[in-house]
């Protein structure tokens, strides 16, 4: 089944005044919060700053907070600038992810960034995740700690969505690839799928499996979100009536990873990278088909305690019609 575009196929909602993506070397266009995204949950958590180029989210005692993009996208890049809360953060979680799970509530895709939150004076650790068609049984989480303090400052998050690879990028340089293979079936994700940001309580799992809990003496914790690029094919959940491909609209995204960029992905995996489900044999006795084992990440990976993953969690709680408009606070 086909879907058809919007407009040129990107969404170029873009006044005439949009800056690039600072230091970015696709030099894509920045859009306002209001052009792109609204509120998904959190009533007053969420805060939208006047210049309309910056969004707080808020976890409190009461709730957390999140925002999701007016429309649903079939491959393309995207990307914020996350500055993540500080001090105690243990069981907080910040998502920048993409999902379709409104839609398609039992074979649903999802493409994730999760940063999870750590006790005073140990530092975030990052997860990534996809899954295709419902394919939840078959975790793909990596995780990753990071060369920088994200609580110190704003850094870019980003996602590379095509039908044949899936690239996550921290500050322009590639930290994980996916490629589409024929084994991996319907697990790759292949459903038009909407961007969302949140922030939310993982007690149950974030932290040391669950040991450690969020304190909300240390509440609010704020996750800042800033630089929107959603340069990507948007479709008309309606209509679906022809594929969504305009090679030509595509100026800018990259097609893959360059050899200078994938030295540097290789030195960061070989530095950073704390967790694989490729090597994790207590959940697969057989590694999935589309793993490239490395033995030296294998032998590395085994100093590293066992992780320990949350359910669906929040998001089949949070579910919002594209057509209904949510009115944030703003400062």
């Amino acid at each position: 089944m086909g879907f058809s575009c919007l407009g040129s196929c990107f969404i170029l909602i873009l006044s005439l005044h949009a800056v690039l993506v600072s230091g970015s070397e696709r030099n894509l266009p920045i859009i306002s919060f209001e052009e792109g995204y609204s509120q998904l949950f959190g009533d007053d958590n969420l805060v939208i700053h006047k210049d309309g180029k910056k969004v707080h989210l808020s976890l409190d005692e009461k709730t957390g907070s999140g925002f999701i993009s007016h429309d649903l996208y079939l491959h393309g890049y995207f990307s914020a600038s996350i500055k993540l809360p500080a001090d105690y953060t243990a069981g907080v979680v910040v998502a920048f992810y993409m999902s379709n799970g409104d839609m398609f509530e039992k074979n649903h895709d999802e493409i994730d960034f999760e940063f999870l939150g750590n006790i005073r004076g140990k530092d975030w650790r990052i997860q990534t995740n996809i899954y295709g068609n419902g394919s939840t049984s078959i975790g793909r989480e990596e995780r990753y700690s990071l060369w920088f303090d994200p609580s110190d400052d704003f850094h870019q998050y980003s996602i590379l969505w095509t039908d044949s690879q899936i690239i996550f990028y921290v500050d322009n340089v590639p930290i994980r690839e996916i490629k589409r293979t024929a084994s991996m079936g319907g697990d790759f994700p292949s459903k038009p799928m909407s961007l969302y940001a949140t922030i939310w309580d993982g007690s149950d799992w974030a932290t040391n499996g669950g040991k450690y809990r969020v304190n909300y003496k240390y509440a609010p914790y704020v996750a800042e979100i800033s630089n929107f690029v959603l340069h990507g094919c948007a479709v008309d959940p309606i209509e679906q009536s022809s594929k969504c491909e305009n090679s030509e609209s595509f100026g800018g995204i990259p097609t893959g990873i360059t050899p200078t960029q994938r030295i540097k992905m290789g030195g960061f995996r070989g530095k950073y990278m704390t967790y694989s489900y490729c090597y994790d044999r207590a959940r697969y006795k057989v590694a999935p088909s589309e793993c490239v084992l490395v033995p030296k990440e294998a032998e590395r990976l085994k100093s590293f305690d066992p992780v320990t993953f949350g359910g669906r969690r929040h998001r089949n709680r949070h579910h919002r019609s594209h057509s209904s408009h949510v009115v944030a606070s703003s400062i």
